[in-house]
């Protein structure tokens, strides 16, 4: 079976509220420009959406401060998939925000219905499926009481469907969940994460709740993206199934748990396609093992 033939639907599913998705899924933020930072192709964007639903992926991660000087990944999302599918299930994330130079915000409670808005109006939706509320680094320890809060009234009003978090602790999800239910929390996360974040995913699963790990493929190149090197570990498992290590990185977070969901990002057809097929790797408890010992990534 080659890459371009594996459906998404072959890694299973999982529930966000009363909405099943994919495992795997796709994350927008590479539509909008090249790694060397030069503007994408529209067209070829465009088709890569459009793919990615012919292959079964029906949930895709996006952000109205995903743009570059010439794309807007919610503007390529609606003109690509408008009129949408009906089991297509659209995630964004409020809090942070850009302005039209690129320069970074932080929106205070009483401005994320205007962010909300924002992304209604790019991607020509009447409500968001899932809006995930993006703690600031720099606020890791802190209360998100209030602006979670503000997301809460924001779907008690219709607007949003279900609610998630996103750079959080254990800590800062139950404080959210003394709010309004919470159906995933979208960290970075992937093979050489810290104990602390392997114990927090299982706590995720234990709790019903998805685990949306972001820079599962990049590791320690985060925005960056992945690079060019990897470690031997990795390389190893993957010469031994005949796939990519970007593959192999992805099957390791699929399998630590039927709540885990991949967002893998590309404007790339054929990475694409490699991505979905990572879906039906399946590795060895061994495998499974070294993966874990590889060193941590931050």
């Amino acid at each position: 079976m080659t890459s371009q033939t594996i459906d998404a639907a072959v890694a299973g599913s999982w529930r966000l509220g009363d909405l099943t998705v994919n495992r795997i899924g796709f994350g927008a933020m590479r539509l909008t420009e090249k790694a060397d930072g030069s503007p994408s192709d529209r067209d070829r964007a465009i088709a890569v959406l459009r793919r990615a639903v012919d292959l079964g992926v029906n949930h895709i991660d996006t952000a109205a401060f995903y743009f570059s000087s010439t794309r807007s990944a919610n503007e390529l999302i609606n003109r690509a998939l408008a009129p949408y599918p009906d089991d297509l299930v659209i995630t964004t994330k409020v809090w942070p925000g850009r302005d039209p130079s690129g320069e970074w915000w932080w929106a205070r409670p009483e401005q994320l219905r205007g962010q909300v808005e924002e992304n209604l109006r790019q991607l020509g939706r009447d409500h968001l499926d899932v809006v995930n509320l993006r703690m600031p680094r720099s606020k890791e320890n802190d209360s998100l009481a209030e602006h979670f809060g503000a997301l809460a009234e924001l779907r008690d009003a219709g607007l949003v469907r279900h609610l998630g978090v996103s750079q959080v602790r254990p800590r800062q999800l139950a404080e959210a969940q003394a709010i309004a239910p919470v159906v995933c929390v979208q960290n970075p996360f992937g093979v050489g994460a810290s104990p602390e974040h392997n114990a927090f995913l299982d706590a995720c699963g234990e709790q019903g709740v998805a685990f949306v790990p972001f820079f599962a493929v990049a590791g320690a190149g985060r925005e960056a993206g992945a690079s060019a090197t990897d470690s031997e570990e990795v390389i190893a498992v993957a010469r031994a199934h005949g796939v990519s290590a970007a593959q192999i990185r992805l099957a390791w977070t699929l399998q630590l748990g039927p709540h885990v969901l991949a967002i893998p990002g590309t404007g790339n057809p054929d990475h694409l396609a490699e991505n979905v097929a990572a879906g039906a790797l399946r590795l060895s408890d061994d495998e499974m093992t070294l993966l874990a010992r590889v060193g941590a990534v931050g």
